[in-house]
């Protein structure tokens, strides 16, 4: 399965794929925001999105937002990073279609578990 991991800052992409290694997920592309991102998805065949929300020009919300109203990807499960647990990041997060929602830091443990949580719903 190809995994698309989205981050603005390259140390957490880095830190992403090497937890992705470790649980044995070795097919992994990078996108540095959104619209980079959002033209891999359209050209591309991603099983899964993981997806930092606090990035420019557009934010991993509106990632989500973008990729849930495309039809060709809208069922593609999507996993937000976040350093904020703010409960109405979560709620906006929800409401916007996300998979599953993951609070730095975290561990390959965690992304072990969320990822298949949100692949048991796939």
């Amino acid at each position: 399965m190809n995994i698309l991991i989205v981050d603005d800052y390259k140390t957490m992409l880095r830190i992403i794929r090497n937890l992705l290694k470790q649980i044995d997920f070795n097919n992994v592309e990078e996108a540095t925001d959104g619209t980079e991102a959002l033209a891999k998805l359209r050209s591309g065949n991603f099983g899964l999105i993981i997806s930092d929300w606090n990035m420019a020009p557009m934010t991993g919300l509106q990632l989500l937002q973008e990729v849930r109203a495309d039809s060709r990807l809208k069922n593609t499960p999507f996993i937000m990073v976040t350093a904020e647990s703010k409960t109405e990041n979560v709620v906006a997060a929800k409401a916007a279609g996300v998979s599953n929602y993951i609070v730095k830091p975290f561990n390959a443990e965690t992304l072990k578990d969320k990822i298949e949580k949100v692949l048991v719903h796939a």
